[in-house]
C-alpha cells in the first residue's frame, strides 16, 4: 500500500505537470524552470523529513490505537466501512482547523508563509513548505490519529487522496467552468484554492478545505466570487527576487518579519470579490 500511494501520486504529478503546461489557468509571472527547480529543491528536503517522521510516527500511533481500541472512531462502533468513511472525513474537518490556526497563529504563519511566497502558483506549490512546517505538522498528525483512533488503513487512504487532491487544487490547470463547478460542489478546486493564494488578506483568510469543500462552506469561510485573472499570487511584502531564493526561503521564518501584507509600494493590495455575485458562486 505505501509503494502504490507513491505510485498514485507521481502519476497524478506528472499529469497535472504536463496539462498545466496545455492549459494554463493563470499566465505565469517568472521564468518556469528556475521557481520549479526552487520548489524541487524544497520538495526534496520537505520529503525527507517527511517520509522519516510523519509517515512512521503516524503509523506508529494509529497501530497503537487500533491495539488499544482507543479514539473517537472505534468508540463510535461502527461497521468495517464505516469507520473507513468516518474517519476520512474527521481527518479531513481537523486539518481544516489545523490549516485554518496556520493563518491565524503568527508562529506557525511565519513557517507556513514560505508556502505562500510562490509567485506562480501550480502543482510544484503543492510540495512547498518549510521543514520545520512538517516537523511540526507531525505532532499535529500524531495527535490528529491518536484522538480519533485512526487504523493504518484508514490513514494511507486518507493520506493518498490528501497529497493528489493537494497537488489537483494547487495545479495551474484550466478545467471548463461547467465542469470545475460541478466538482467544486464536492471537492476543492485549482480556482477554488487559487483565492486562498492571493495577495489580498482577505482573499487568503478564506478556503481552508484541502479535500471536501463543505468545511469552508460550513465556517463561512468560503469565497468563490474572484475572477482568476485578477488574482495576484503571493505575499505582497515579499515581492522581491530575493525572496524567492531557497536559502532567504529556509532561514526566512527566523529573521526579522516584513509587513506581509503591505507591498514594497507601500500599500495594501484590495480585494476583487464581484460584489454583484454571490460569494458561493465560481468565476471564470
Amino acid at each position: 500500500m505505501k509503494h502504490l500511494t507513491a505510485i498514485i501520486s507521481a502519476l497524478v504529478f506528472v499529469v497535472l505537470l504536463l496539462t498545466e503546461q496545455i492549459t494554463p489557468l493563470r499566465k505565469k509571472r517568472n521564468p518556469f524552470l528556475r521557481k520549479f527547480l526552487l520548489n524541487m529543491s524544497l520538495t526534496v528536503i520537505v520529503f525527507l523529513v517527511g517520509s522519516v517522521a510523519v509517515r512512521n510516527a503516524a503509523l506508529l500511533t494509529s497501530k497503537w490505537s487500533v491495539n488499544n481500541s482507543f479514539g473517537i472512531v472505534p468508540l463510535l462502533s461502527l461497521p468495517k466501512w464505516s469507520r473507513l468513511i468516518a474517519g476520512i472525513v474527521l481527518m479531513d474537518l481537523t486539518f481544516y482547523y489545523w490549516h485554518w490556526a496556520n493563518h491565524r497563529i503568527l508562529l506557525l504563519w511565519r513557517f507556513h508563509n514560505v508556502h505562500h511566497l510562490d509567485p506562480d502558483m501550480d502543482v510544484s506549490t503543492s510540495f512547498r513548505f518549510h521543514f520545520v512546517e512538517i516537523l511540526y505538522s507531525t505532532a499535529f498528525r500524531v495527535l490528529q490519529v491518536f484522538v480519533l483512533g485512526i487504523a493504518p488503513f484508514t490513514y494511507v487512504v486518507y493520506e493518498t487522496i490528501f497529497a493528489c487532491c493537494t497537488m489537483f487544487h494547487h495545479s495551474n490547470v484550466r478545467l471548463p467552468l461547467q465542469l470545475e463547478r460541478l466538482l467544486n460542489k464536492a471537492i476543492v478546486t485549482p480556482r477554488m484554492h487559487g483565492i486562498h493564494h492571493s495577495a489580498v488578506r482577505g482573499e487568503t483568510n478564506s478556503n481552508y478545505s484541502v479535500v471536501l469543500r463543505c468545511w469552508d462552506w460550513l465556517h463561512r469561510t468560503l469565497v468563490l466570487n474572484i475572477r482568476q485573472s485578477s488574482i495576484n499570487i503571493g505575499v505582497p511584502g515579499y515581492q522581491e527576487a530575493e525572496d524567492n531564493r531557497l536559502l532567504t526561503l529556509l532561514k526566512m521564518p527566523f529573521v526579522k518579519q516584513k509587513d506581509y501584507w503591505k507591498s514594497t509600494e507601500g500599500s495594501f493590495p484590495k480585494s476583487n470579490q464581484d460584489d454583484i455575485m454571490k460569494v458561493t458562486t465560481m468565476l471564470e
